[in-house]
């Protein structure tokens, strides 16, 4: 929600000149609850990554875009910004929606660098994280 309705952590970066930024994409909900996930991960990633400017955004279904979020960055006039999408699998979203919606938004703002990063995939941690899951729902 940084991008549209600032919270104390981040408004105090938007207004700032940023050399680099990351923009958190997922899908987006009718569940506040569940965007607010998003907005908790990026509180975290604020906390490692205090010089960066870290915003939210969602593909649909809620605010902030990510026409809003890459806005923000062209005000913080950031000069590097990489898109992470929050997405399990490489699909539509990842690879036609975000890529056009990024395009979108970099032709109102061509100064910006943008690049997109890739879902989390297969990693061995999310494996862990699998099995950990198992392991509790079995308790």
């Amino acid at each position: 929600m940084c991008a549209s309705k600032p919270t104390p952590s981040c408004a105090r970066r938007i207004g700032e000149r940023v050399s680099r930024a990351i923009v958190l994409v997922d899908h987006g909900s009718r569940r506040p609850e569940a965007n607010a996930q998003l907005e908790s991960l990026a509180e975290l990633l604020r906390a490692r990554e205090p010089e960066t400017l870290v915003l939210t955004a969602h593909l649909e279904l809620a605010a902030p875009s990510i026409a809003d979020a890459l806005a923000a960055c062209a005000r913080a006039q950031a000069e590097e910004v990489v898109l992470l999408p929050w997405f399990l699998a490489a699909g539509r979203h990842t690879s036609d929606d975000i890529p056009r919606l990024v395009a979108e938004a970099r032709a109102l703002h061509p100064q910006l660098r943008v690049r997109i990063g890739a879902p989390l995939g297969l990693d061995d941690k999310l494996v862990e994280l699998a099995l950990q899951r198992v392991a509790d729902a079995r308790r």
